[in-house]
């Protein structure tokens, strides 16, 4: 703040000798405003009403007549501002004085550089670095959610989108509910410059103390992230995020999903479990469309997420002697390069046994455009938590997941070629292993994108006599699907049955 100046004969009793904290405690108020010198131009102007305030005086530039243009600088009022802080003020002043600087214009520079400071908040910058990423609005989810109490969910995110973005809308909602969760509440309202290691570091080990050592690793991540985009934008220097991984507990080891075949080295044993499990899960009472997309599942060997949200769609030449079904690449786990790979679908050879599963399903979801809906909205696809609400009901909670088919198939069809290539005199590995790998959508590490493009078409005539392979020794003797049509799906209220 720059003040007019005081003229000499507004003002008295200067006093000649520099000041200490006694003579300004002493300094009474009189009829009119007066000063007491320091030394380098600063003084303490004392006011009629008994306000003590530190003044500086100073030159710079010329005024309209082509003299010195005269200056004041304001540096706050005794006591809040000590001699010994106003002297420093003073110094600060001269030395941009020396540069060739006007300190009143820098000292407004760095009034409005605090007040952006203030105003870029992490919160703010990281809700612009998540809608940078999700294409989403914040505003327009506040809005949303607002008007349906709260509620909001990915699957309405069309809602809410205003650009296309490289995350997708589950991932995005992970980030977003996981900041406001654990990360804006606790810095959220701090200028992102204010924002220190040390203290970032205290809120994700308070994420570590709740046992959430993964989520804290994530956190970090998504943290660092923020700070570099307002690196970026020159809304900071310094990522603190950036080197606390160190400081954090080691990740867990992910566990491996459990599957009926762990621990049982025959083979005959691990076919007759799958087995059993399936006639298990298809003893027991539910839609019918569950047991057909279970029996579908342990069939094709795929991924749950891509049986939910399976579509008629992308069935081909189900009548004829090639039936496929060809999972578009946006719907595979992967990265969204993987995501968005040209020629990356996975494509799924279906023994006959797989295509009676269809026909019979299409009698209950053909007119929909997915295969295995949800039960409450045909338009949406089956909770991912039905398969595994079926397992846990027929007895294989722990035991078997809808993921652990993929390594029933893996395990129980790996050992069969092995099996088949030592009979024929030859030593190493199958090449059916790598054939294998492919029926499982996997991707080995280090091919190119169209080593990858070619690979997940190729071998595709063994492809499907695996397939076929597989699903005879699950199937053999088996009911057809169509047993399930018109069967209970729930157990009566009173009488034998579940408890």
């Amino acid at each position: 703040m720059v003040d007019d100046m005081v003229s000499d004969h507004d003002i008295h009793g200067i006093e000649g000798e520099m000041l200490n904290d006694a003579k300004i405690k002493a300094a009474k108020a009189r009829d009119k405003d007066y000063r007491l010198s320091d030394s380098g131009q600063l003084y303490l102007q004392v006011s009629r009403a008994g306000g003590k305030h530190w003044r500086m005086n100073y030159t710079y530039g010329l005024n309209g007549n082509g003299k010195p243009a005269q200056k004041t600088l304001a540096f706050g009022s005794y006591p809040g501002v000590t001699l010994v802080e106003a002297r420093g003020k003073r110094d600060a002043a001269k030395a941009m004085l020396r540069d060739g600087k006007d300190p009143a214009v820098e000292k407004r520079i760095a009034t409005k550089v605090r007040a952006e400071e203030s105003a870029n908040t992490f919160q703010l910058v990281g809700e612009r670095w998540f809608e940078l990423n999700s294409g989403w609005s914040m505003d327009k989810l506040r809005e949303y959610r607002a008007a349906h109490d709260g509620k909001w969910s990915h699957r309405t995110a069309r809602f809410w989108t205003t650009a296309a973005a490289p995350w997708s809308p589950v991932h995005s909602a992970d980030v977003i509910t996981s900041l406001e969760r654990d990360i804006f509440p606790e810095i959220g309202d701090l200028p992102i410059t204010s924002i220190r290691a040390p203290k970032l570091l205290d809120v994700l080990q308070k994420i570590e103390r709740r046992g959430a050592i993964e989520t804290a690793h994530r956190l970090r991540q998504r943290c660092a992230g923020i700070f570099a985009y307002g690196i970026g934008g020159g809304l900071c220097e310094h990522n603190p995020a950036a080197g606390l991984g160190a400081n954090l507990k080691d990740k867990p080891k992910a566990r491996k999903q459990p599957s009926i075949v762990d621990g049982k080295r025959d083979n005959d044993a691990r076919i007759i479990a799958v087995r059993q499990l399936l006639v298990d899960c298809e003893g027991e009472r539910c839609r019918a469309t569950t047991k057909l997309a279970m029996r579908f599942i342990a069939l094709t060997a795929v991924r749950p997420n891509e049986v939910h949200g399976a579509r008629w769609d992308e069935l081909h030449d189900l009548d004829g002697p090639n039936p496929t079904w060809i999972i578009p690449a946006a719907r595979m786990k992967g990265d969204e390069d993987r995501k968005a790979e040209v020629d990356g679908d996975h494509v799924v050879p279906l023994p006959h046994q797989a295509v009676s599963v269809l026909e019979t399903a299409r009698r209950v979801t053909g007119a929909m455009p997915l295969i295995f809906p949800g039960e409450r909205n045909p338009h949406r696809p089956m909770s991912e938590n039905t398969l595994r609400e079926l397992l846990i009901r027929s007895g294989y909670a722990g035991r078997h997941v809808p993921h652990g088919f993929r390594a029933a198939f893996s395990t129980i069809m790996n050992e069969r070629a092995d099996r088949v290539w030592r009979e024929a005199g030859q030593v190493g590995a199958s090449p059916d292993r790598a054939i294998i790998d492919l029926m499982l959508a996997h991707i080995p590490k280090g091919a190119s994108e169209s080593e990858g493009a070619y690979n997940r078409a190729a071998y595709m005539p063994r492809r499907r006599e695996l397939a076929q392979e597989w699903a005879d020794l699950l199937m053999d003797g088996f009911w057809e699907p169509e047993i399930h049509l018109g069967q209970p799906i729930r157990y009566a209220a009173t009488g034998p049955g579940r408890v």
